[in-house]
């Protein structure tokens, strides 16, 4: 098993799919950087040798912001735009879509479950 950037990546993948699962690396900087190390993307991760899986360690530390680094730089910039009640700060703080979505119908992902409104049930018939 391959430690890169703290996160151990399956053994039995092929590289290109194996370093996607590492936080800010996605398929299109896998292919960057197995282009940089010359390692051929279709090769197993078991199959590297120590040299490549250093090399892409490198790579990695040298030229990306992953993992942690860039979660903590991502909450930083949510934070800021709270922090200075930007349009964009308002609506992460209040849980609704960012990015100019509808609301709506949809949008349940961000904004939760459905609450139904009062008077929505029928009325049981009484006699008189």
């Amino acid at each position: 098993m391959a430690r890169i950037a703290g996160v151990v990546i399956p053994a039995e993948k092929q590289v290109h799919i194996a370093l996607t699962y590492i936080y800010g690396v996605g398929p299109k900087h896998s292919r960057d950087i197995l282009a940089a190390a010359k390692i051929e993307p279709t090769t197993r991760v078991k199959n590297l040798t120590e040299a490549e899986e250093q090399k892409l360690r490198d790579i990695i530390d040298k030229d990306y912001v992953v993992e942690g680094d860039l979660q903590r730089q991502v909450t930083n910039n949510i934070k800021r735009l709270k922090d200075i009640n930007a349009y964009r700060g308002l609506r992460h703080k209040s849980g609704l879509p960012v990015n100019g979505q509808r609301t709506r119908t949809n949008a349940r992902t961000r904004k939760g479950r459905a609450v139904a409104v009062g008077g929505a049930q029928p009325k049981s018939a009484s006699k008189t």
